[in-house]
């Protein structure tokens, strides 16, 4: 429980209704403990992974911009009170009018990956600048990223001179090693592309004057499917992002700065949704082996969406006495995808429906991911706390 605020810890000990808490000291500690790791690299929070308008403005405060995926996302921002400047349209995924809407905002940095994408942004948002994002295998990640997003070296340099010719500002290339990168390779990987690309668009006389690094950087706090911690490492991946910004900067013909869209990193451990047990029970498998289930209050459609691919700590705050037994984790709803961890979580054998249960480490996509009221049960509501417990 290292990666856990006390505040966090604390308002999850006084709730006594289901509930999503976040810890705003803990989301701005991490956040200066990026900028220390990376010192001058510019910071645009993924706001996907937790759009709080209790977040986002905390981060503004601390100088931090948005990506933003949409134009209902970049007026969220703007009313949380992030500077248009500080936004960048980072989904390469964009219809005409998702574009106008963008520029009428105020947005002026759209990343794109197609010469069809550029030739709408020229069209629909005159004389802004533009990102051209490099595709990645997404080797190393719980979730890759890989083929909707991103194009080949070729293509970015057609893409980019397609922007200069348009009367766009070909301003930078960007990158993501895929969400949650358990590797400091991909990185290196990444930054090999990154240089040949830039190289190769000096010849054409065209200077960038950023690198996006996008997200990838990963939460602390998740469990593999043994219970034991992923432990990526965290001090591996900066030492490799520091290098490769150094090999970047270092290519002639462009004057660069970096820029870093972290999401889960911000957010996953300082948030945890307080839950209670629905039922602990045991039924004979197809096998003929008894299986025992656990089922929570909370599941893949009420806060835990991502729990086929990672496992969240659980606590049990009020833990009975007794043996731990290995059970199946699941949600209330009726849809069979909601579990997680087929037999392999230990909890205590006593556990009666009703005790308290807190699902750390969630608090990345928790918030978004809710559907409206599946089965009839309604999204959780969250508070945001501080060090002082208010």
């Amino acid at each position: 429980m290292t990666h856990h605020d006390a505040a966090l810890l604390a308002a999850l000990a006084d709730a006594t209704e289901d509930l999503i808490v976040f810890d705003l000291d803990g989301i701005e500690a991490r956040h200066e403990s990026l900028l220390e790791e990376l010192p001058g690299v510019d910071v645009r929070f993924a706001m996907k992974a937790c759009p709080l308008d209790e977040v986002i403005s905390c981060l503004a405060l601390k100088g931090a911009g948005v990506d933003a995926a949409s134009p209902d996302e970049i007026a969220q921002a703007i009313a949380a009170g992030v500077p248009p400047e500080r936004i960048h349209y980072g989904n390469p995924v964009k219809s005409d009018r998702n574009i106008a809407d963008a520029h009428r905002l105020g947005v002026r940095d759209y990343a794109t990956d197609s010469t069809e994408d550029v030739a709408a942004i020229a069209l629909h948002a005159p004389g802004v600048r533009v990102f051209c994002r490099l595709a990645t295998d997404g080797y190393g990640a719980l979730w890759g990223l890989s083929d909707k997003f991103g194009c080949s070296a070729g293509d970015a340099v057609r893409v980019l001179r397609a922007a200069r010719d348009a009367g766009l500002i070909p301003s930078g290339l960007s990158v993501h090693v895929g969400s949650q990168q358990m590797t400091t390779e991909a990185w290196q990987r990444a930054f090999d592309d990154l240089t040949d690309v830039l190289e190769v668009l000096a010849g054409h006389g065209i200077a960038l004057d950023h690198v996006n690094l996008g997200g990838g950087l990963p939460a602390l706090g998740y469990l593999d499917r043994h219970g034991e911690p992923f432990a990526p490492s965290l001090d591996k991946m900066f030492a490799a992002m520091r290098e490769g910004m150094e090999r970047c900067a270092q290519v002639p013909g462009h004057r660069l700065r970096f820029v870093v869209e972290p999401g889960r990193h911000l957010v996953a451990d300082h948030g945890a949704v307080r839950a209670h047990v629905a039922r602990l029970s045991t039924r004979t498998g197809a096998d003929g082996e008894p299986r025992r289930w656990l089922y929570l209050s909370a599941g893949k459609f009420n806060g835990l969406y991502e729990m086929d691919d990672v496992r969240y700590p659980l606590v049990f705050p009020t833990r009975p006495s007794g043996p731990l037994v290995p059970v199946t984790v699941a949600g209330p709803t009726c849809d069979s995808a909601d579990t997680q961890a087929p037999g392999h979580v230990l909890v205590p054998e006593g556990l009666a429906s009703g005790d308290p249960v807190w699902v750390l480490s969630s608090g990345a996509y928790a918030i978004s991911y809710q559907s409206r009221g599946f089965n009839g049960i309604k999204p959780l509501p969250h508070i945001c706390v501080r060090g002082e417990g208010g």
